[in-house]
C-alpha cells in the first residue's frame, strides 16, 4: 500500500442535499468535495444529524443529492448499483434463507453459475469466521454472527466500493472489537474502497488511513486527519502511543462539534 500510485475512485463534487418538511427546509450537506482513492480506507466521524448517513445513502445512489454530483471511476452515480456493497447496522438479512443462501444471493444475481456462487460464499462466510453454521438461519445467530453475515454478502457480490454505515453500532464491546479486527483482514486481503460511518473515534483510528471530520449540521466536512500508523493493525494498536495522541486530535474536533449541536 505504501507508496503505490492510486487513482481517484471515489469523486464526491459539491454536495448539497435539503430536506423539506413541515417546519421548513433543512440542510443536511453544505458543499461536501472528497476524493477517496482505490483501496483506501476512510472514515467519518462527526455528531449526530451531520449528514454522515445521508452522504453514504447518496454514495449509494440510494438517495439523490439537492446539488452536485457523486462520481465513481469518472462516471456519475445516478442510481444503485452491483459495484457498490452496502452494510447497514440493521444486518437486513433475508429471515428465510440459510447463511449459505444469504451470501450466494448477489451472486446468483449476477445469474452466475450455481457451483460458482456456492464457492464464492463459502471462501467469504470462512473468511468472516463462520464455517459450521452454513446451514443456519438468521434467528439462530447472534447479532455478531449476523452482522458478520452481512460482511460476508456484501463481499461475495465482488463490489468496488465498501459502504459501512455503523456495522458494529449495535454490538456490544468484545463483539465489535473482534469484529474490527476480522474486518482489517479482510480488507488488507480483499483490498476495496471502504467508506466507513462511525461514532467511535477509536475506531475511526484503528482502521482508517484518513479520518474524515464533519461538522454539525449543516454538514461540511471540517478537517480530514491523515492515521500514519503502519498496517497490520489489531486491539494493541490502541495503545500505540502515536494512536492515544491521534484519538485526542480527533475527539477534541469531534467534541467541539458536539457542543455546537447542543446550543
Amino acid at each position: 500500500m505504501a507508496g503505490e500510485e492510486r487513482s481517484v475512485k471515489l469523486h464526491i463534487d459539491n454536495v448539497y442535499k435539503e430536506y423539506k418538511g413541515e417546519h421548513g427546509t433543512t440542510v443536511a450537506l453544505n458543499g461536501v468535495t472528497l476524493d477517496i482513492m482505490e483501496n483506501e480506507f476512510v472514515c467519518v466521524v462527526g455528531p449526530s444529524g451531520c449528514g454522515k448517513s445521508t452522504l453514504l445513502n447518496i454514495i449509494a445512489g440510494l438517495h439523490e443529492a439537492t446539488s452536485g454530483t457523486c462520481y465513481l471511476d469518472g462516471k456519475p452515480i445516478t442510481d444503485v448499483g452491483v459495484e457498490r456493497g452496502v452494510v447497514f447496522q440493521q444486518y437486513a438479512l433475508f429471515p428465510w434463507q440459510t447463511v449459505l443462501k444469504n451470501v450466494m444471493f448477489g451472486p446468483q444475481m449476477k445469474r452466475l453459475p450455481k457451483a460458482e456462487c456456492e464457492s464464492i460464499a463459502r471462501k467469504y462466510i470462512k473468511l468472516v469466521g463462520l464455517e459450521g453454521f452454513e446451514n443456519s438461519y438468521p434467528k439462530e445467530l447472534s447479532g455478531g454472527m449476523k452482522q458478520r453475515v452481512a460482511i460476508a454478502r456484501a463481499y461475495a457480490n465482488n463490489p468496488e466500493v465498501l459502504l459501512m454505515d455503523e456495522p458494529f453500532g449495535a454490538l456490544d464491546a468484545q463483539t465489535r472489537a473482534q469484529l474490527q479486527t476480522e474486518l482489517l483482514k479482510t480488507w488488507e486481503e480483499e483490498q476495496k474502497t471502504c467508506f466507513f460511518i462511525t461514532h467511535d473515534v477509536d475506531e475511526a483510528i484503528l482502521l482508517a488511513q484518513r479520518v474524515v471530520i464533519m461538522s454539525a449540521r449543516p454538514g461540511r466536512i471540517k478537517r480530514i486527519v491523515d492515521v500514519d500508523i503502519p498496517y497490520p493493525r489489531d486491539q494493541a494498536t490502541k495503545n500505540d502511543p502515536r494512536f492515544l495522541e491521534l484519538k485526542t486530535e480527533v475527539w477534541n474536533e469531534v467534541y467541539q462539534e458536539y457542543l455546537e449541536v447542543r446550543k
